[in-house]
């Protein structure tokens, strides 16, 4: 399968909006006659059923949670990214778009990447205009902040709960659609099939999560805004409700899967404290601005941090990267950590943290101006650990966070499968190998509020529909495959829970496709997880029945497609022979231990196609040119 990504050729700086202006319209009065489902209620998917609305569509919202407020989009803390260059320290669209290529390890397509930093001003004045209650300076102004990856301010800010912020944003003017009619929202329902019409996304097929109903739902076109795929490994930063199943299971359905090993594991994390803990708890990036991360000389120094002195710190990524200095990427500053504490001088109990410490910031700026901009993280981290951070180093260590692989889209959003867009995390498109922190939330609302509203009408201005209904062989039969899965699940009855399986698969992905993978250890996760997916299938304990509320029953389908997920990631990262970004191969990595890149053989994105459970996927390559930031050595030294 040739992958035609759809990028306009030219003047970087004008591609978007001579894009636009070649993609056909929809007249206002027909737009009315089209039905759009959108699948997610955050960010991404929040912002585009409310633009979509606000257009004239007729669209479908679903969403698993009991309110959209809810969505997993809420908990992102520290900031969204744009170049307004308000602190005018030489910011600007280029440097954006050149930060997030070289940030990303040249693993993503330039246009995208140029669209994306392009947007981001308008994103702040939409935000700004919804009431969004962004930091400001004495002054009146807006206020930023920097971000690792960058040696410029541009993150925009509500103390460390933009996400909540911005959420509310986009929750309001959805719900505004829903009092007009122009969106009809379906809380607690959860897609469990895609509906594919002679190659086309028609419909999905959904379960209510209060009664147990499978129903089938049509459109004329598909949009999957439901985030990453973070909690295949168990422990992650991600609500205990994300997951994979939307966008695997229209991966089953023909829609190709690209970059699966691609993941970032985040630097600043509460650690792991037993293993009882079902998720972590992020501590924002934006801590690193004022705290500083270091480690004692000595291994094994059990002394509390106030009573080690000076000259006994070792400030490893300050001494390491004195250009950016705490605020290296993520990629790097997590696998600086988990090397000191493979040395040996990692701190706490497991020996599996590092400090972050606001000594000096508090002495410098004063405890009050620290509480004015992380105060709420100060709280959490002193509610969880029951040590006040105002006087001791914080412990934090690498969790993961985020997923920068996803479904593959050309340059309007839209998979391989026609009709069908996905959004936000979703997706594969903006962040390449490594995604810079605060860029997120700037690449959701991106997607949703400005890029979709854009292309979704070329396409259905492009195509003529025929009605669908449930007696169409294709419903039917996704129909029917929905309550297979169901009854095999509910059948098993066996002996072990859902989550010890979880548990299980998430330590196997952990140990050999978390942080640093190596042939060896993969070849060993692509050995173990077979096996225990069938076992899975066979002795897995769901509790209840189909026809209500069963949360053992919703985990057991999320479980199961995490399974056949664990192993394409496994796949993935085994057949990318290089290090770049989060993905790091031990055996390919420069003399400083830093990734090392193979351009000539891996500048692709690796697009995989589903052969069935079990089978090799099949694995089709999109390739990655550069014209105007050219590959080199990533150096933040």
């Amino acid at each position: 399968m040739e992958l035609n990504s759809n990028s306009p050729t030219g003047p970087i700086e004008t591609r978007w909006e001579r894009h636009r202006f070649n993609l056909k319209l929809v007249n206002p009065a027909n737009k009315r006659k089209y039905n759009i489902i959108v699948v997610g209620s955050g960010l991404a998917g929040g912002s585009a059923a409310a633009s979509l609305a606000e257009l004239g569509y007729n669209v479908d919202c679903f969403c698993f949670q009991d309110s959209p407020r809810r969505a997993h989009s809420i908990a992102a803390q520290g900031g969204i990214n744009a170049a307004k260059n308000y602190h005018n320290d030489g910011d600007s669209i280029y440097r954006l778009f050149y930060d997030t290529v070289k940030g990303g390890d040249f693993r993503a397509r330039e246009s995208n990447v140029h669209r994306l930093a392009g947007i981001s001003l308008n994103i702040i004045d939409q935000c700004v205009a919804q009431g969004v209650p962004f930091a400001r300076e004495y002054s009146g102004y807006l206020d930023n902040r920097s971000f690792g990856g960058a040696q410029v301010s541009r993150t925009f800010y509500a103390r460390g709960q933009t996400g909540q912020q911005l959420l509310l944003g986009a929750y309001q003017a959805l719900e505004r659609q829903i009092g007009m009619g122009a969106v009809k929202m379906f809380p607690r329902t959860e897609m469990l099939d895609l509906i594919v019409v002679d190659g086309r996304a028609r419909g999905i097929v959904t379960r209510n999560l209060i009664t147990g109903t499978i129903e089938s739902h049509f459109s004329d076109a598909v949009v999957l805004g439901t985030g990453g795929y973070g909690n295949v490994y168990y422990l992650s930063t991600n609500a205990k409700g994300c997951n994979a199943t939307a966008i695997w299971r229209a991966h089953k359905r023909g829609a190709l899967f690209a970059n699966p090993c691609f993941t970032q594991i985040h630097p600043t994390c509460i650690p792991v404290s037993g293993e009882y803990q079902s998720k972590l708890t992020l501590m924002s990036e934006s801590l690193r601005n004022d705290g500083r991360v270091w480690v004692p000389t000595t291994k094994r120094d059990k002394r509390v941090p106030s009573q080690i002195p000076e000259a006994e710190r070792d400030y490893f990524l300050e001494r390491k990267y004195p250009s950016f200095g705490n605020l290296v990427p993520r990629d790097v500053a997590s696998r600086n950590a988990k090397a000191v504490c493979d040395e040996g001088r990692g701190v706490g109990e497991s020996g599996l943290a590092v400090y972050l410490d606001f000594r000096d910031a508090i002495e410098r700026l004063g405890a009050s101006v620290i509480k004015e901009r992380y105060g709420n993280l100060f709280d959490m981290y002193n509610r969880i650990t029951g040590e006040d951070p105002y006087k001791e180093a914080m412990r934090i260590y690498p969790a993961m966070h985020y997923t920068m692989g996803g479904l593959w889209v050309d340059y309007n959003l839209m998979s391989n499968v026609p009709g069908l867009y996905v959004i936000g995390e979703a997706n594969f498109s903006d962040h390449g190998a490594n995604r810079l922190g605060a860029s997120a939330l700037m690449q959701g609302l991106a997607d949703g509020y400005f890029v979709l509203p854009n292309t979704i009408g070329d396409y259905l201005a492009s195509n003529k529909l025929e009605k669908v209904d449930s007696s169409h062989a294709a419903a039917r039969e996704a129909e029917s495959s929905v309550h297979a899965v169901t009854r095999k699940l509910l059948d098993a009855k066996g002996t072990r829970s859902v989550d010890s399986y979880h548990r299980e698969l998430g330590k196997i992905m952990w140990e050999h496709c978390g942080m640093a993978r190596n042939a060896e250890g993969l070849k060993q996760a692509l050995a173990l997880i077979p096996p225990l997916r069938e076992q899975y299938w066979s002795d897995v304990k769901v509790l209840g029945a189909g026809e209500e509320l069963n949360q053992s029953l919703e985990k057991a389908g999320r479980v199961a497609d995490f399974f056949e997920l664990a192993e394409l990631m496994c796949r993935d990262a085994l057949d990318r022979n290089e290090s770049c970004g989060g993905h790091f191969r031990e055996e390919y990595q420069t003399p400083e231990g830093e990734a090392a890149r193979d351009d000539e053989n891996f500048a692709y994105a690796a697009a995989w196609g589903f052969q069935g459970v079990g089978q090799p996927p099949v694995l089709h390559k999109e390739p990655l040119t550069f014209e105007y930031v050219h590959p080199s050595q990533r150096s933040y030294k």
